[in-house]
């Protein structure tokens, strides 16, 4: 890739980011989210009762589909109150600290902090250390009460807190991290395979082996735990680190269950064998960051079989970011930030991530945004679903947009 190209599509991304950054101000912190209406007691009631006959059953899908097709109109109609997401305040505490560094505007450092002093007053309730829970409750295979700390966004959280660490030196921000370490360690289930192998949970409250959640533990216990000499913490990182890369697929790819949760959890085949796009850039960003630390080969062998699956089984056309490897349609917000920031991140490995980062982000402001600044929830062949998600879009997409701005032009040519 050219180097004035990637300069040129960077012109394009700011001004994506001011027009964001806008409506963010206009519109404040609070937000919905896919799953907030999961959590109304009715739709709860709805997805917990399995055994529904017809016409019952008919009528809940018929909830259900109309709540995903007229997603405004069905959260006016139960009076779902957009709320402050924990794991967007860490994605935009991320983002508007690099926008700091790479503009040197001194509006986004202001609005970083103020996201990270959120995070501090706002600690999951009931729990010693730095953790943090979505703000609804989530029906998964159990429930999930608001609240709950979750390993995805405590550590997206933490990371925040990792960044101005790094920026200012301060202590107290690293004293943040190590609090969120014990939480994983002391809090989460651990299932302990051997000496060599564990999987961490998703939340104290399961026993999930979820691929992505046990990985986002993994790096950053063996990101603190080298910044601070915590042999123990290094040693549970590495362990997780192993399980996740012994169920990799021969094909680089990785499910986002384990295969052993069909006889936890009785979870269907199909669903046991789910491949998506932005589970998968998680997966290949926290290899990505455990090798960079650690120079790990077996790690790097993974990472290159994992980047060939991703790069070429769930973009098309270089360009847009695919949900599944078999479909185009729906396009999803949630990939598209995910294709952004996964190839940005990994560009300086594999030089050609580069070019998909900026045709995704090309592509995504052209065919995601709107002209008032927010990008939208999904695009289907026919029409858009014009929501402004403000964890699953906004925050995701600042955070990817954030990151390209970082991509070293020289880096990046090939």
């Amino acid at each position: 890739m050219r180097k004035e190209a990637l300069l040129e599509a960077k012109e394009g991304v700011i001004e994506s980011v001011e027009r964001l950054d806008t409506w963010i101000r206009t519109n404040g912190w609070a937000g919905y989210d896919p799953y907030d209406i999961k959590g109304h007691p009715l739709i709860l009631r709805m997805m917990s009762n399995a055994h529904l006959r017809w016409p019952l059953s008919l009528v809940r899908q018929s909830v259900l589909n109309y709540t995903e097709y007229f997603p405004q109109a069905s959260r006016r109609f139960l009076r779902i109150e957009p709320e402050i997401n924990a794991k967007a305040m860490g994605l935009f505490a991320s983002a508007y600290l690099a926008l700091h560094r790479i503009l040197g505007e001194e509006s986004y450092l202001i609005q970083a902090q103020e996201c990270l002093l959120w995070l501090e007053k706002n600690n999951s309730p009931g729990y010693l250390e730095s953790c943090w829970g979505y703000p609804f409750d989530w029906q998964s295979l159990v429930l999930l009460p608001k609240g709950t700390p979750s390993a995805v966004v405590t550590s997206i959280c933490a990371h925040a807190f990792w960044d101005f660490y790094e920026y200012t030196g301060d202590q107290t921000y690293l004293d943040v991290c190590q609090s969120a370490c014990r939480f994983f360690t002391r809090n989460l289930n651990v299932d302990c395979i051997d000496n060599d192998h564990l999987c961490f949970s998703y939340t104290p409250l399961d026993r999930f082996h979820v691929h992505n959640a046990n990985l986002f533990v993994a790096e950053f216990l063996i990101r603190v735990g080298i910044e601070v000499g915590n042999s123990e913490w290094q040693q549970y990182g590495t362990s997780a680190l192993n399980y996740t890369l012994d169920a990799q697929n021969a094909d680089g790819s990785f499910y986002y269950w384990a295969l052993s949760e069909k006889d936890n959890y009785s979870i269907s085949n199909v669903t046991l064998r789910n491949i998506d796009h932005y589970h998968t850039g998680f997966v290949l960003r926290s290899l990505y960051s455990i090798y960079k630390g650690t120079q790990d080969s077996k790690v790097f062998k993974a990472l290159t079989s994992g980047y060939k699956f991703y790069r070429d089984f769930l973009f098309e056309d270089m360009t847009v970011p695919k949900l599944k490897s078999d479909r185009l349609y729906p396009i999803n917000i949630h990939s598209c930030a995910e294709a952004i920031l996964c190839m940005s991140t990994m560009s300086d490995l594999f030089p050609d991530a580069a070019e998909y980062a900026v045709n995704s982000a090309c592509w995504s402001i052209s065919n995601m945004q709107d002209s008032d600044g927010y990008f939208y929830y999904l695009r289907n062949i026919d029409r858009a679903v014009k929501i402004p998600y403000i964890r699953w879009g906004q925050a995701w997409m600042m955070r990817a947009l954030a990151a390209i701005l970082q991509t070293n032009g020289d880096d990046a040519i090939s």
